[in-house]
């Protein structure tokens, strides 16, 4: 192998290939850090599409196999390393192209999030995709789990907003799919298909995402409630007479980590905290306002406060995207991302809740509430083996429970490794199947990603 090796180092220009341990060793994990990541024998730092192409078809040819990484934010195991096996990093890949006539962002998979959104807002245009990590997560990785985030209540997730990529498949080739335009039913839809596969199918190269006029400034109102199920309850009802532009919400747990960690004058004696907002322009915004503190109120919220001021806006919604980073604080961290119908979010909280009991587990609960995605974090001691076990265990009794509601184990993080184990329980031996005969199609060799979702 190291003659072969020596082979790829030598088709890359100095520098790509990296095959120090030191080196190597900084790319082997994502986020999650679930323990999967094996060690590859070489790291390609790509620096353009056709280095991708020359790295897969040599891994083709050798039957190596290939994991594709963006930022390594992702909170599933899904850019593990694997022993053997060569990992591609997008990250130097991070050209951004706007056409305004056109409302489209022309986006290499190296770039971050808010590089993006960036480059969209100097021409008055808005990308909405909007992770929680946002900061620091790369387009690459966004499409690749199809990310949602904090806006998608009202804006929708990546997928509505890709209208064509470059994509290297298993065997080399480069396909482009789609284009500017905004409506396509030409053939199949690969686009779909290629966005939330998870580096299993193919690795992006590049993307064409649609923009939007920017967002307007509108109102917040941030609403306590004694309990986490009554905050459930007030977003099922919520939902049936708004459309927020975001409804998020954090528990009592969550709400003193942050704290913790860096204050943000929450009051810490709070059951759950329900952050809504509304974009609405004028009188519109004042109504949707009205409505949501209605039904706030009627689920017997203990204080209601609204704001129009924009930095204070900012601090409510700092607190909700800080809550990972703040819940590493308190100890290991096992990463849920489960969703479920918005009726049936009070059955899902309270169901964790007694999870949380009977494994004798902290669990703290963020979640995209208003379209039922919920962010169940099992915090637990790695250094007491009963506990590991406890965590693990409360692992899958929530996505059991999930599932069981009529839920998916995932709604923006994908499965990658750490939930691979309880995917067919959700989609049944035939769509199992399925989904094989399509990864056996496009990658017959089975070196994309291995080990991940399948």
């Amino acid at each position: 192998m190291h003659a072969v090796l020596a082979q790829l180092v030598a088709d890359l220009p100095d520098g790509v290939v990296v095959t120090g341990a030191a080196e190597i060793d900084k790319y082997r994990e994502d986020f999650a850090r679930d323990g999967s990541a094996g060690t590859p024998i070489a790291v390609v730092r790509a620096e353009t599409a056709e280095q991708v192409q020359q790295a897969v078809r040599w891994a083709a040819e050798h039957r190596v196999p290939v994991v594709p990484r963006g930022a390594g934010t992702g909170l599933s195991g899904g850019s593990s390393a694997v022993d053997g096996g060569i990992t591609i990093s997008l990250d130097r890949m991070r050209a951004i192209e706007v056409d305004t006539a056109c409302q489209v962002a022309i986006v290499e998979p190296g770039a971050l999030n808010v590089e993006v959104k960036a480059a969209a807002a100097k021409h008055g245009l808005w990308y909405p995709p909007d992770p929680s990590s946002f900061e620091i997560c790369s387009i690459g990785g966004n499409l690749a789990t199809n990310a949602g985030g904090l806006c998608c209540v009202k804006y929708g997730v990546t997928t509505d907003y890709v209208l064509g990529m470059d994509v290297v498949l298993a065997d080399g080739t480069l396909v482009r799919l789609g284009g500017k335009q905004i409506k396509d039913v030409a053939g199949l839809s690969l686009l779909k298909l290629f966005v939330g596969s998870e580096g299993t199918l193919g690795i992006i190269t590049r993307a064409i995402l649609r923009l939007i006029p920017a967002q307007t400034a509108g109102a917040t109102l941030v609403a306590a409630f004694s309990t986490v199920t009554a905050a459930s309850r007030a977003v099922v009802a919520i939902r049936g007479r708004v459309r927020c532009s975001m409804l998020e919400l954090m528990d009592n747990t969550a709400i003193n980590a942050v704290e913790d960690w860096r204050s943000h004058g929450l009051d810490r004696s709070t059951g759950a905290l329900l952050l809504a907002q509304s974009d609405a322009t004028g009188a519109a915004c004042e109504t949707e306002i009205d409505l949501i503190r209605e039904c706030c109120e009627k689920e017997d919220a203990s204080a209601v406060f609204t704001t129009s001021d924009p930095d204070e806006a900012a601090m409510f919604v700092a607190a909700r995207r800080n809550a990972f980073l703040a819940l590493e604080q308190r100890g290991s961290v096992l990463f849920e991302d489960v969703g479920v119908p918005v009726p049936v979010l009070p059955d899902l909280v309270a169901g964790i809740t007694a999870i949380a009991s009977r494994c004798e587990v902290e669990i703290a609960l963020v979640a995209h509430a208003g379209d039922g995605n919920t962010h169940p974090i099992v915090v637990y001691d790695a250094g007491r083996p009963e506990a590991v076990a406890g965590a693990r265990r409360a692992f899958d009794e929530v996505m059991a429970l999930a599932i069981e509601l009529g839920g998916t184990i995932t709604g923006e993080h994908g499965v990658g490794r750490a939930k691979k184990a309880a995917l067919p329980d959700q989609l049944g031996a035939e769509v199992m199947a399925l989904n094989r005969r399509i990864k056996d199609a496009l990658d017959p060799d089975g070196i994309l990603n291995p080990g991940a979702v399948l």
